[in-house]
């Protein structure tokens, strides 16, 4: 993050490709219908221009001041900016002026899109994490094993079952796996920025209630 906001390319593009599809569905679900929808590429160019600027968005993501409060705000504001310079450039209809008076209702729902997508991410990320440091044939086992729970939903008895394995060797299997993945949250918190140490445990909490 640091070195983005210095200037290096691959490190935006890193950036870009982590956040850019959450700001881009964030804005579509905000513009839906309107024609505002066409203008979706560059307010998120909008926003990075935000994030990038000295003084910008990045520059104040210190931590305890978590990064994804600071992104969503910034899509927000890039939004508002597009709304009310629509409002000014031209006499708006009534159904503008309706969708446009809607908007205030609508921010918590946006703001909630935006926050489990941003904890999608995190969770993919922190499954790669996961799977790439699978350095052993039971290391990879157990990331298959959280794959078939979480992606399948299939329940650990019908997992033993299938692999021929006593249901409790499974479960503990699960335990560890689930272990594992935590640290590999943690290393993505981190590696990402905007959080305490002392608060990397509420963050891994707050991730997963999103996603509940």
């Amino acid at each position: 993050m640091r070195r983005a906001v210095g200037g290096n390319d691959r490190d935006r593009e890193v950036f870009g490709q982590r956040y850019q599809p959450i700001m881009r569905e964030y804005l579509r679900r905000r513009w839906h219908g309107w024609w505002l929808a066409d203008q979706v590429d560059d307010a998120v160019q909008d926003v990075f221009v935000e994030c990038f600027r000295v003084g910008g968005v990045l520059a104040r993501a210190t931590p305890g001041r978590g990064l994804r409060a600071l992104l969503v705000a910034t899509t927000r504001n890039v939004a508002r900016r597009y709304e009310e310079d629509a409002g000014r450039s031209r006499e708006r209809t009534p159904d503008e002026t309706a969708f446009l008076d809607a908007q205030p209702s609508r921010e918590e729902t946006l703001t909630a899109l935006f926050d489990r997508r941003w904890a999608e991410s995190m969770m993919a990320e922190a499954a790669r994490t996961m799977q790439l440091q699978a350095a052993s044939a039971e290391a990879r086992r157990r990331y298959e094993l959280l794959e078939l729970r979480f992606d399948q939903g299939l329940p650990i008895r019908e997992i033993a079952a299938r692999w021929g394995e006593p249901a409790r060797k499974v479960h503990d299997a699960y335990a560890r796996a689930r272990r594992e993945f935590h640290r590999c949250l943690r290393e993505v918190i981190v590696e990402r920025g905007g959080v305490e140490p002392r608060d990397l445990d509420a963050e891994c909490t707050m991730l997963l209630d999103l996603l509940g």
